[in-house]
């Protein structure tokens, strides 16, 4: 990107009924990992009003109730039964249990070389990571603040001081960018939702917004806002109830957010509800992994990774790298050299990354991936955030 301009991106919070799918989505894979790390899984969820419908396709010897870990979900984001009831709610379902023709166990660890390669995909994908120094977490500065503010909406300290607030919210950022680099924070947009209109007025809620969310990221980031920042609360007014009453919600409809608030491209493809063979899933980790290494050894101030897969291939059939003239090496130089530290096969990504075990070591590991970005995460100790092949790529 060049020249001056103003860039916006959007997060929301754990009670949004889109993200509420992405999250009963993401339980389901976390417990059939939990259950048999080998197994495939893709689940969807759809809800409205009173009514939820799960689909699943999998292959597992997983036993565990997937009604009750949907239920555990709605309850554990904190809507009441006024809002969204837990344990009223309908549930509906469709479920494919194909572990009798097509189950394979597989132990990732176990696999030499060439047992590695038969691991392939089993549909094309063009995976895309990114990142850039605009934040500690090398993302960019919109999404990355507007996480941490929908992140504070959700803290429990917060809901306690602000009882009148529900679970669905959304905060959005826009920045002022000089050239390429962030200037100043334009405005800054909370839109929050509340148990009844007798709780709370316009004006405190802008009042309790600002001391007990805004104000605390800012200083935290060490990025403050200024003078001539727009701060918008609630512009259209107050939201009485919200979540899955007002609004319906669906899993991977918010892969913008679940990735680089639209500020670099992303393959569209949802990532919640799929087991860690997913290639749409595990190839945009790996091409976040590739990316950051590239960023944090100092070789570009801005990198994308670009990650082609074909159907029955092991390794991808290209891996292309743009560091938008940012770049120390040439570009082709940076994908040989990536190509070289990170073993891209469909197998060993899994194995190296440990996707398929981490469920069992990190309790809702899937889950608490489906809010706040998939990528990008400081808060949580995902492996494709390390910043381990630094040495290899110089």
């Amino acid at each position: 990107m060049k020249g001056d301009y103003i860039f916006t991106s959007e997060s929301v919070t754990v009670g949004h009924p889109d993200k509420l799918c992405d999250q009963v989505s993401d339980a389901i894979v976390d417990n059939f990992l939990v259950g048999d790390p080998a197994s495939s899984i893709v689940a969807e969820c759809a809800l409205s009003s009173g009514v939820m419908f799960i689909s699943a396709h999998y292959t597992s010897h997983a036993k565990f109730d997937i009604q009750s870990v949907a239920r555990d979900v709605v309850r554990d984001v904190g809507y009441t039964p006024r809002e969204f009831n837990a344990d009223d709610c309908t549930i509906l379902t469709s479920f494919q249990n194909h572990t009798a023709t097509d189950y394979r166990p597989v132990n990732l660890d176990e696999l030499d070389n060439t047992e590695i390669d038969r691991i392939t995909a089993k549909h094309p994908a063009t995976l895309f990571g990114y990142a850039c120094d605009q934040s500690k977490a090398l993302m960019p500065l919109p999404i990355f603040l507007a996480h941490r503010l929908a992140d504070q909406l959700d803290a429990p300290s917060v809901r306690k001081k602000l009882p009148y607030l529900l679970p669905d919210g959304k905060a959005q950022v826009s920045i002022e960018y000089e050239g390429w680099k962030p200037k100043r924070i334009h405005s800054i947009s909370l839109v929050t939702s509340q148990s009844d209109a007798a709780s709370v007025d316009l004006n405190q809620l802008r009042g309790d917004m600002i001391e007990h969310v805004i104000e605390p990221v800012l200083k935290k980031h060490k990025f403050p806002a200024d003078t001539k920042t727009n701060i918008f609360v609630n512009p259209e007014g107050l939201v009485i109830g919200g979540g899955p009453a007002l609004h319906s919600g669906l899993t991977g409809r918010k892969t913008g957010i679940d990735t680089y608030g639209e500020f670099a491209r992303h393959s569209g493809a949802a990532m919640s509800g799929k087991d860690p063979l997913r290639i749409d899933r595990i190839g945009a980790y790996a091409a976040r992994y590739a990316a950051k290494n590239i960023v944090a050894a100092g070789l570009a101030s801005e990198c994308e990774v670009q990650l082609s897969y074909t159907v029955g291939s092991a390794r991808p059939i290209s891996v292309h790298v743009r560091t938008f003239g940012t770049g120390e090496l040439e570009d082709n130089e940076l994908a040989a050299r990536l190509d070289k530290a990170i073993d891209f096969r469909l197998g060993a990504i899994v194995r190296d990354l440990r996707l398929q075990k981490l469920p069992s070591e990190v309790e809702g590991f899937y889950r608490k991936l489906a809010v706040y970005g998939q990528v990008g995460r400081l808060d949580l100790k995902v492996p494709w955030e390390k910043t381990d092949k630094v040495k290899s790529l110089i």
